[in-house]
């Protein structure tokens, strides 16, 4: 693995629960799935999903999950352990963000 690229375990996860989620349906959260994520304590990460594997959206060209179209979007974001957002490191040294992020 490069050195430039660092992609945390968070990211990972978040991936793989991002295709899993994505192949039953790919419509919004529903209010349950929202709940439930928080229950986990999980937080919102925004700049961190990959194309078309976020949670749900935050601004124009995103309406709900797996709508992102592009990898590491700005206002898009996904589910991610509690507390570990702001240490995820994407491609170009950029960190996950609590809030929108422009593109």
């Amino acid at each position: 693995m490069s050195s430039k690229i660092n992609v945390t375990s968070a990211l990972l996860a978040g991936t793989i629960t991002g295709l899993m989620a994505a192949a039953v349906h790919a419509g919004p959260l529903t209010k349950e799935e929202v709940a439930a994520a928080m229950a986990a304590k999980k937080e919102k990460c925004y700049g961190v999903s990959l194309k078309g594997l976020n949670d749900c959206a935050a601004g124009p060209g995103t309406s709900c999950q797996g709508t992102s179209t592009t990898d590491f979007q700005g206002n898009a974001w996904k589910f991610v352990p509690a507390g570990t957002c702001t240490s995820i490191t994407v491609p170009g040294g950029k960190k996950g963000s609590l809030t929108p992020m422009s593109a």
